[in-house]
């Protein structure tokens, strides 16, 4: 706001895009929504009049649906230049980010807003470290805070705020609503998907296949589509911010490793309801759970860097005879290596392919850790910790 004309807040459906702008600067902004059908017609038939009318400063809700308007900022821009006039929400898509691309590169910071992370559930959003500071701190200087939520209610209400936020508010009936929207809207707006039908049955092959290694033809043989419309209904996740795919990293380190990515669903809400979890018994006991706490981690680590504003740096280390770190973060010129259990007791056993990794990486790693259900922070082997998730990530 201080040093760009223009700020783009995209992200998923839902994820408080609209109100976090209001909130903050709705008595400073005009605002304008272009999901208004009336509003729509008047800015493609006119979009300089409605421009005009509309001047600056001016919050653009939802300007994914009339993005031939970015033209018409770009020149307003280039004859005022003075920050934090412009502000856009809008659902990330194809047709959007090519026109910011093409119209206001130079001129408009981009950012994603994620369902909340877990600092933001706690309530210590403004004071949740950034990644770079969060991988340096010594274990002695966490705060003790806890979210005040239990691992299984954070795994089935997600970050959603309504979802999150509202213990009245149905789980079920929430992310049915939520799916059948993102199918009739989103997807067709990105895609052209004609079998509803089939694409739903895939969001839920995806569902069951987080944190796993993405295999895009078996993918494709499950719900009887070819590998292309596989990969270009996973572009469509992808880009429309359900799920995350994390790269592997194999910089200069030969050719025995794994090379396909893990996917990951961003809200684990979403993915229990899509995978049939819908109590924590069920949850706890089934032989998904490690994959869903898994999930829920690195998702966090995504909202972390996205909400401050950076990339993640964030890829996952497996040779092919299977020895695997889950996450490797790249940050501060070291790899810092996180392993994920969902057990509540972790033993040095746990941290053996960490130690493994970490000898053959040599200088270059920073934090070795296991993020776990334990209590407390403790050291497991030497130069090792065991991080408990809560405490950790609401840090």
């Amino acid at each position: 706001m201080r040093t760009f004309p223009a700020v783009v807040v995209t992200g998923p459906r839902q994820s408080g895009k609209t109100t976090l702008l209001q909130y903050g600067w709705g008595s400073s902004h005009r605002f304008v929504t272009l999901e208004d059908p009336d509003v729509r017609m008047r800015a493609q038939e006119d979009p300089r009049g409605f421009l005009d009318f509309h001047s600056p400063p001016v919050i653009l809700d939802e300007i994914q649906y009339v993005p031939e308007l970015l033209s018409y900022i770009k020149t307003m821009i280039d004859e005022d230049r003075r920050p934090g006039r412009w502000l856009f929400t809008g659902s990330q898509n194809f047709p959007l980010m090519h026109g910011i691309s093409q119209s206001l590169a130079g001129r408009a910071a981009v950012l994603c807003l994620l369902p909340f992370s877990l600092s933001e559930i706690a309530g210590r959003g403004l004071q949740s470290l950034d990644p770079a500071k969060l991988l340096k701190a010594k274990a002695d200087t966490f705060p003790t805070h806890k979210a005040k939520t239990s691992l299984a209610d954070w795994i089935l209400r997600g970050g959603y705020p309504e979802l999150c936020r509202d213990r009245k508010v149905d789980r079920q009936l929430w992310c049915s609503s939520y799916i059948a929207t993102y199918l009739e809207r989103d997807i067709r707006q990105l895609i052209n998907v004609t079998e509803l039908r089939a694409f739903e049955l895939f969001l839920r092959a995806c569902a069951a296949r987080t944190g796993q290694i993405l295999k895009l033809s078996e993918l494709a043989r499950d719900i009887g589509v070819s590998v292309p419309t596989t990969r270009r209904w996973l572009s469509a996740l992808e880009t429309s911010r359900q799920v995350y795919l994390l790269m592997p990293y194999y910089k200069s380190l030969g050719k025995r490793l794994v090379k396909s990515p893990k996917i990951y669903f961003l809200d684990t809400a979403l993915c229990t309801y899509l995978m049939g979890i819908h109590d924590s018994e069920v949850l706890l006991n089934g032989q998904s759970f490690g994959a869903l706490f898994e999930t829920a981690i690195v998702a966090d680590w995504v909202k972390r860097y996205l909400h401050g504003g950076y990339q993640p740096p964030l890829y996952y280390l497996r040779t092919r005879d299977g020895l695997e770190v889950d996450l490797l973060i790249e940050e501060c010129q070291k790899l810092n290596l996180l392993e994920i259990k969902a057990s509540m007791t972790l033993t040095p056993k746990h941290s053996q392919p960490l130690k493994l990794w970490r000898k053959q990486l040599g200088a270059r790693v920073g934090l070795t850790a296991l993020i776990g259900r334990v209590k407390k922070i403790e050291p497991l082997s030497r130069g090792i910790m065991a991080l408990p998730w809560n405490t950790y990530l609401s840090s």
